[in-house]
């Protein structure tokens, strides 16, 4: 019924799919390090106020200069979520260009990684 080219070609096959499967779980891995490490900050138009977010998309750091003190509140106020938005986004677009890296942007993977990781630190909403 089959002959040795038959399972020759069938062995090699295997041998390739076993392959891609182990390079695509090689960069599955290497985005998920990447990702995890990324970071982005962003500054205010008028350089008072700086927020760092992490990879999760919560604030890490908050640094406000002592120029602050000479503006309303109000004003400091809109500049921390404006500048928290600014990195929401800049997170996104690292995190993008992670994947595209990695598995690649345009692949069913990226494209599902991209969408989550944007809905999860909200930066549809930046």
């Amino acid at each position: 019924m089959f002959d040795g080219r038959d399972l020759d070609e069938a062995e090699r096959l295997v041998g390739e799919w076993q392959a891609g499967f182990e390079e695509r779980a090689t960069r599955a891995r290497d985005l998920a390090e990447r990702l995890r490490a990324l970071t982005a900050t962003a500054r205010s138009e008028d350089d008072l106020v700086s927020v760092t977010i992490d990879s999760h998309g919560d604030i890490s750091d908050l640094a406000l200069t002592e120029g602050i003190r000479d503006q309303p509140a109000a004003v400091t106020a809109r500049a921390i979520l404006a500048a928290f938005r600014a990195a929401r986004r800049s997170l996104a677009e690292a995190a993008s260009a992670a994947t595209d890296e990695t598995v690649g942007a345009e692949s069913e993977t990226g494209k599902a990684v991209i969408a989550s990781y944007e809905m999860r630190i909200g930066a549809k909403d930046a």
